[in-house]
């Protein structure tokens, strides 16, 4: 009987052991686990999310061919009930690093963890938002990318496109605390340049159409910042823009593509390589989010959508850069 306890006491000792070399860090196995939460699904946000793919393959393909990760991707589309269930479920399955896609997914995984390394993308302003004590050093453990865009620029650019003398509407959801920093950028450009802005809400996509309505024939241009809402939107938009021969300007290529005349902005697949490329320092490189500056868009693109350019009655040619 003592020599069958002694036995067990040393099977028991290498079972504490294997579960102590099992319980290590998965990038030392060669694997590694991301947990990615987006809060809706459109254009923007699903380039970004591809592109962090291939940011974060891109690096690892490089440096350390035989690392392969596997990604537990969550989508909330639009509910905050799922983000923080969601965002719960990622943390508790222990990835390796979690990713917010836009500011909803951002805030719901910074909520429900201090420790875990936490990567975002499609966030303005990372400060605003609650995620990071200073863009410039962060000092939680969150970082990333903002999808900040150049608001005065584009601004300019739906001013050279519009036609008459009646104001530039500005149209978002007031619910998005992203829109909201835009819209005030908008006024601030719009007062030093006397420009002049009517400014509409809506905060559904219910909403959307009847506010839209409201605006045509009283305004000349249509401008929509990055906005979630917006984005969701945008064949809608497109559609009843058209049909008034209305310029739309929009915040992000994509919302361009969907149903806008033309933008000067960021690339969300470009952003979501930095992201990814950043995620690189974080699970290989081990860098922690607390000391990894927020960073910006490192292009900008002028893209015209010319099917939509030539439904209101401008040449492509007419469009340039701002």
């Amino acid at each position: 009987m003592k020599k069958l306890l002694m036995s067990g006491i040393a099977l028991l000792g290498l079972g504490l052991v294997l579960a102590g070399c099992s319980s290590k860090s998965t990038a030392s196995n060669g694997n590694l686990k991301v947990g990615m939460l987006q809060v809706v699904q459109h254009g923007s946000l699903d380039e970004a999310r591809q592109g962090f793919k291939a940011g974060l393959k891109q690096e690892l393909k490089a440096h350390h061919k035989s690392t392969k990760v596997t990604y537990h991707y969550l989508n909330a589309q639009g509910d905050q009930a799922n983000l923080n269930t969601m965002s719960q479920q990622l943390v508790q399955q222990k990835n390796d690093l979690l990713v917010g896609i836009a500011t909803p997914a951002a805030q719901a995984l910074a909520k429900k963890t201090k420790t875990t390394p936490t990567l975002v993308t499609a966030v303005t302003d990372l400060k605003s938002a609650g995620l990071v004590k200073s863009n410039s050093k962060p000092q939680t453990n969150v970082s990333g990318t903002s999808d900040m865009t150049p608001v005065g620029l584009q601004l300019k650019l739906l001013a050279s496109m519009a036609k008459g003398n009646k104001p530039l509407g500005v149209m978002y959801n007031s619910s998005e605390e992203n829109s909201v920093l835009q819209v005030k950028i908008a006024k601030a450009y719009a007062k030093k340049h006397h420009l002049n802005l009517k400014i509409v809400s809506a905060t559904s996509t219910n909403d959307v159409t009847s506010v839209l309505a409201g605006l045509t024939g009283k305004v000349s241009g249509l401008y929509l910042p990055t906005d979630n809402l917006m984005a969701s939107a945008m064949k809608t938009i497109g559609q009843k823009a058209k049909a008034a021969k209305l310029p739309v300007v929009t915040g992000s290529i994509e919302m361009a593509q969907d149903g806008g005349t033309a933008t000067y902005g960021i690339n969300y697949y470009d952003l979501g390589k930095q992201t990814g490329k950043m995620a690189y320092d974080v699970l290989v490189n081990k860098k922690k989010p607390q000391n990894m500056a927020v960073q910006e868009s490192k292009k900008l693109h002028l893209y015209i959508n010319q099917t939509n350019t030539k439904a209101i009655g401008m040449k492509p040619s007419q469009i340039t850069k701002p």
